[in-house]
């Protein structure tokens, strides 16, 4: 059990961290959505209920997009563009250490056999941005099939026309909730690269060593 907690301590910490504010934000959401009820003249709902509420999904992909929006969009951008004095840039001058390359070619490959091994490395290769964009995919459906579900539900209480998933996608108000949570993601990583210019954190990878020149970028010499 040391063993196992010494190799996975920091994904259990944050895995950890991310069950106890998913569950605090599901207790308040539930409170304050009651109260929203309550002020309408409408019975309130168990927290179960809740739970499987358009409110609550929408509340929780709508940011989960914008999170893997932009892990997924940091790991495109850093093959190509640099931040000079950066940890998490490739070097200005000079070459970091390459991946190596796979012996399997889709355009040299002569038989269907190594046509899909040469498929698989390629996607082996990419495996981290398509995974990241995928999720990112998904949560961008997930937060329109729950914001349309939460837009509805307050339309009925209105007496308001309610909307289909395109109807709800094309609103001002889905791509309000969108644009509020991408921005805030880019300007958090793009503070995150300026400051890791200038600034240093003894001990950890996220951090150039405390002797490092603000030029020098990237994490090895």
């Amino acid at each position: 059990m040391n063993r196992f907690w010494r190799d996975n301590s920091l994904s259990l910490v944050l895995f950890g961290f991310f069950f106890i504010f998913i569950i605090g934000q599901s207790l308040a959401g539930h409170s304050a959505h009651n109260q929203d009820l309550l002020a309408h003249g409408q019975a309130d709902i168990s927290y179960v209920q809740y739970l499987h509420s358009g409110n609550f999904a929408e509340a929780v992909f709508e940011n989960w997009e914008s999170e893997f929006l932009q892990m997924g969009a940091l790991v495109i951008l850093t093959i190509w563009l640099r931040q000079k004095g950066a940890a998490d840039s490739k070097k200005i001058i000079g070459k970091d250490k390459e991946d190596g390359h796979s012996r399997y070619s889709i355009i040299h490959a002569t038989t269907g056999h190594l046509q899909r091994k040469a498929l698989g490395k390629a996607i082996y290769a990419n495996s981290l941005s398509i995974a990241l964009f995928g999720l990112f995919f998904i949560s961008f459906i997930l937060h329109g099939l729950s914001g349309t579900a939460r837009f509805n539900q307050q339309s009925l209480l209105h007496h308001e026309q309610t909307l289909g998933l395109w109807q709800f996608m094309g609103t001002s108000q889905f791509w309000f909730e969108s644009f509020q949570n991408w921005q805030s993601e880019f300007l958090s990583v793009g503070v995150l690269i300026l400051f890791s210019v200038f600034l240093r954190q003894r001990h950890s990878p996220e951090s150039k060593p405390i002797g490092d020149r603000n030029s020098h970028t990237g994490h090895t010499a």
